[in-house]
């Protein structure tokens, strides 16, 4: 059965050079074994690692990569801030059946002269798309490159990034890549913030308001549970964020596929958010269920 054949060993072997990870990898598939790959920028949390897991208990072999991606962050952006912790990461991996750490370098990415981006519309349109241009771009070209360095059977991703998510099974759909995207559950800490690298960021004031954003969902989610309409619902959570000192980029109910408006509320949904505390900003969503019999 994947995730139970072989000796895995505790260490994982740490490859820079995309050839050679390739090769590496296609060599195990011929082997009859099933590759999980879990794409990361580093900074690893225990939402990484559930995603780990998650490929270990399915598959023979977990990959990981340790990349952060310069074409997703646009000038203004922390790119340059951005933890890098390699050596704790690769320490955090130990013991939990991953076979390889994929840490290439920018240029190993980008060889000079790289010329190429994958150009994405549909699920990218709206929200991150619209508020940071370019981005969702950078994310369907490094997601291509690391799928054809790193050529596992399933890759996995967390919903915490749900609009990414879309973007990246679209981009499969579309070019017709030969991989699986499973899409794990959001992993919070105790308090309901959903994990991630920037929550780092937060001076102790900001991360006591963080929770707001998760608070908002679940306000949406009972107010959507009770009948209110989307727009009643985003009013809410706008007016709940901004009275716990957020920013708010955005708080909607929209189509939880095409992130579009809901054509009627009998659609599978989905409320985002997303927003400022200081000089950290914060994304979070949650599933709406659908509601029967409504339109």
């Amino acid at each position: 059965m994947a995730g139970t054949t072989g000796k895995r060993p505790t260490t994982a072997h740490m490859i820079a050079d995309p050839e050679r990870m390739r090769s590496e990898i296609l060599v195990a598939r011929a082997a009859g074994r099933r590759i999980g790959f879990v794409p990361t920028m580093g900074a690893l949390h225990s939402g990484h690692v559930s995603l780990v897991d998650r490929a270990a208990a399915e598959c023979d072999d977990v990959a990981v990569s340790i990349f952060v991606n310069p074409t997703q962050f646009a000038p203004h952006e922390d790119y340059g801030r951005y933890p890098r912790m390699l050596e704790a990461d690769a320490t955090a991996l130990e013991d939990r059946r991953v076979r390889w750490i994929f840490a290439p370098s920018a240029e190993g990415i980008y060889p000079p002269d790289f010329a190429t981006r994958i150009m994405v519309d549909g699920p990218a349109r709206r929200f991150e798309g619209e508020i940071r241009p370019g981005h969702f771009s950078g994310v369907a070209t490094v997601v291509c490159r690391l799928f054809i360095a790193v050529p596992a059977d399933v890759a996995y991703f967390g919903a915490k990034d749900w609009q990414q998510t879309l973007v990246v099974k679209r981009m499969v759909r579309d070019l017709g890549l030969p991989i699986e995207i499973t899409v794990c559950p959001t992993i919070r800490e105790p308090d309901g913030l959903a994990m991630s690298s920037r929550n780092a960021y937060l001076s102790p004031t900001d991360r006591g308001r963080a929770t707001a954003l998760a608070e908002s969902l679940a306000l949406a989610e009972r107010m959507w549970a009770a009948g209110d309409e989307p727009a009643a619902i985003e009013r809410d959570m706008t007016d709940h964020l901004r009275s716990r000192g957020v920013d708010v980029d955005y708080a909607a109910v929209v189509d939880g596929e095409s992130l579009e408006p809901l054509a009627n509320t009998a659609t599978a949904a989905v409320a985002l958010v997303a927003g400022r505390l200081g000089g950290t900003r914060l994304i979070d969503n949650r599933q709406l269920p659908t509601r029967r019999g409504t339109g």
